[in-house]
């Protein structure tokens, strides 16, 4: 029996950064002999223990073979007769296919050491094309490391998608990688990737088509669309802000790829016009609650809040009660975050003052001091008690507009 560190550790020890798990190879052995040294199973598809004292995950060297289509569709040998070789060779990236002996000699048969130092993510072999989910994995270490794709998989991952191997992905799955994609540093780097070899097109068609869309050169010197959305996915990831945002910035201007050609660059109604877009692509890759409300609310109001000091405060405070913005506070700031990111997501405008955000926070928290409970001992007519309350939180923003120096026109006298 001998036991390796194999994967994601090795390449992360050798990149210099924090080793967060290691996981385990084991080769020239059999489940019986695992299970008499105190191991315990917990693989269902392929033999994998964990360690009697640390817990760790120990898995027999295996080979692969595809049997079906999609990210299911393999059947697995597991045998003392396996080589190490033999198990690295089944891994998809050269990176990720470097072992280290107990001894701490590596063992790398195909180059990641190599690859590393090129910064280029290569798949080990042929093998690749028979997993796609593999396609999602290059994407999102695309985005976590900056490497580039070496052209020989690009071309594989073109392949694939012309064969329908993405189409086979369950929308969970979907949902996984691109939730960890969207959690790196430039997480636009997975889409593009996506892009690149077709697999958007299949998998996310409403951002896809927004490639290519003009815009105002005014407002967007990056005119492309596409472009935009992928420099203000960047910017909320450069916030370290949380996946709901990152998400709603992602979705934002989907509503642009529904613009009729002939009225390009002005996008009139793309707020509105995005919403059952978000809609119908957290169905498809079965986006979580939160992300959806969120990502909807965005698209829905970005344009509004983006002209937030123009508005009327009866037209502040509706925006407060669509989103909800006085029983869930963190949210609309986070609504306010991915705002800021459209905003100051284009070149030139990534310093911008947004000074709307705050005016729009101090609108919510002027409303939602109001007592509304006193309010409602107050009232005579119980049958009034909302009117009462919204009259009282609407002077409360009629305040913050006049403090602010507000047309007498916007604070609706």
């Amino acid at each position: 029996m001998k036991i390796y560190i194999v994967g994601g550790a090795v390449r992360d020890q050798l990149l210099g950064l924090p080793v967060k798990d290691h996981d385990y190879v084991v080769v020239g052995t059999t489940p019986d002999e695992m299970l008499a040294a105190g191991f315990r199973p917990v693989g269902k598809d392929f033999p994998v223990f964990l360690h009697p004292r640390t817990q760790e995950e120990y898995a027999l060297a295996r080979t692969e073979r595809k049997s079906g289509r999609g990210y299911k569709g393999f059947s697995v040998y597991a045998a003392p007769d396996v080589t190490l070789e033999d198990d690295l060779a089944r891994r998809d990236l050269t990176i990720n296919a470097i072992a280290e002996d107990e001894d701490g000699e590596l063992i790398d048969p195909y180059g990641g050491q190599a690859d590393l130092e090129r910064r280029t993510l290569r798949h080990v072999g042929p093998a690749f094309v028979e997993d796609p989910v593999r396609i999602l994995r290059l994407a999102r270490f695309a985005a976590r490391f900056g490497f580039a794709v070496a052209p020989e998989t690009m071309a594989l991952c073109r392949d694939m998608v012309a064969l329908g191997e993405v189409d086979h992905l369950v929308p969970e799955r979907v949902w996984q990688e691109v939730a960890k994609g969207l959690m790196e540093d430039q997480p636009s780097s997975l889409f593009l990737v996506l892009r690149e070899c077709g697999a958007l097109a299949r998998l996310m068609p409403e951002l896809d088509v927004l490639f290519g869309v003009p815009q105002p050169a005014k407002w967007h010197p990056e005119i492309d669309t596409g472009d935009h959305v992928m420099r203000v996915l960047d910017y909320a990831a450069a916030q370290g802000w949380p996946l709901d945002t990152r998400f709603a910035a992602l979705c934002h201007d989907l509503g642009k790829g529904s613009t009729p050609p002939e009225e390009w660059p002005r996008h009139l109604g793309h707020e509105g016009a995005g919403v059952s877009l978000v809609e119908s692509l957290c169905e498809r890759i079965k986006a979580p609650n939160d992300c959806r409300e969120l990502a909807i609310m965005v698209c829905r109001e970005h344009g509004l809040v983006h002209r937030a000091q123009e508005l009327r405060a009866s037209t502040v405070l509706e925006l407060l009660t669509r989103c909800d913005a006085l029983r869930k506070p963190a949210r609309f700031a986070r609504m306010l975050d991915a705002c800021v990111a459209d905003a100051r997501g284009r070149p030139t405008f990534e310093a911008v003052a947004y000074p709307q955000a705050d005016h729009l926070l101090a609108c919510r928290d002027a409303a939602a001091q109001v007592d509304a409970g006193a309010v409602a001992t107050a009232a005579s007519d119980k049958a009034k008690i909302p009117d009462a309350v919204r009259q009282a939180r609407l002077a409360a923003v009629k305040k913050v507009l006049q403090e602010a120096g507000a047309p007498y026109d916007q604070q609706d006298n």
